[in-house]
């Protein structure tokens, strides 16, 4: 009786790769879990066996956190410039043009008005996609006007921050952008106006020491990496053993630099909490810049 045989061995069934059409599975870097591109974006880029949070693009962190149709983009026109001439294996202007035919994008953050809920806030957000979210002159110049806007408007303002770090090849122009993008903090906060970060993985260096790590509120993805320096270099530096998970946002929350750690399907509804607690007001429209 054929019908109750020998049983097939399924796990040993090979697929030739070729029999497999490509870009439609992602394979988590956490658990090894193959997952259908189409699943993972409907799971908003979470794998659905150990949690791992996938990187997120601009627009789909857009379409997450805001209300359909409420942002209005902002200073989308401003690009980075080579004042330094900057030549290495690649030009910093052939760089430039790589990632902006790569993402679309002028540079490495999205700036504009937008609704969270009922509340009209000024939101940035940053995109690893483009050099690492480097801090160059634009970057720090979108975010600063970002901020200054939510002071002129009296609007909450809400940083999606990610970063590599400062853009080495704009030198002290990208160093300056840490106390400019502060100062801007600075007057919000003088203004009595909330300004919340949500950092995610990775939030590095300059970024993570001037204004994502500035919140009235400080958010993070779970298992982000958020640091000023490397654990490599910190452990090669200090000739010591780093403790398990440093640098890693569960780790930065027991150590009072965060105030939560949230899985990204929470993220909205907290943030429409937090505002609401800090602000009190009825709903808005954001004026158009």
């Amino acid at each position: 009786m054929a019908l109750f045989g020998k049983k097939t061995n399924y796990a040993t069934v090979k697929v030739r790769k070729r029999d497999i059409p490509d870009g439609l599975w992602v394979k988590c870097p956490s658990c090894g879990e193959m997952i259908y591109k189409n699943a993972l974006a409907e799971a908003l880029g979470v794998c659905p066996k150990c949690d791992h949070h996938f990187p997120l693009g601009r627009e789909e962190r857009i379409a997450l956190l805001t209300e359909p149709g409420s942002f209005e983009e902002w200073d989308a026109d401003l690009r980075s410039a080579d004042a330094l001439d900057f030549v290495g294996e690649a030009s910093y202007a052939e760089k430039l043009e790589q990632n902006m035919r790569k993402t679309g994008q002028k540079d490495a953050v999205t700036c504009g008005g937008a609704r969270i809920g009922p509340h009209a806030i000024s939101l940035a957000v940053m995109d690893f996609s483009f050099l690492g979210a480097s801090m160059g002159s634009v970057v720090g110049e979108k975010i600063t006007r970002a901020i200054e806007r939510g002071t002129a408007r009296k609007l909450p303002v809400v940083v999606v921050c990610t970063s590599g770090g400062a853009r080495m090849y704009e030198g002290m122009l990208s160093l300056m952008q840490m106390a400019k993008t502060s100062a801007a903090v600075a007057r919000h906060a003088a203004a009595k106006l909330p300004y919340i970060t949500v950092l995610t993985n990775p939030t590095t260096a300059g970024v993570m020491a001037s204004y994502a790590t500035l919140g009235d509120v400080i958010l993070a993805e779970p298992n982000a990496l958020i640091g000023f320096a490397g654990p490599r270099v910190i452990r090669e530096t200090t000739q010591q053993e780093l403790p398990p998970g440093f640098q890693k946002s569960e780790f930065l929350l027991q150590h009072g630099l965060l105030d939560m750690v949230l899985h990204r399907r929470d993220l909205k509804a907290t943030l429409v909490g937090i505002l609401s607690y800090m602000t009190g007001a009825p709903a808005a429209t954001p004026a158009s810049a």
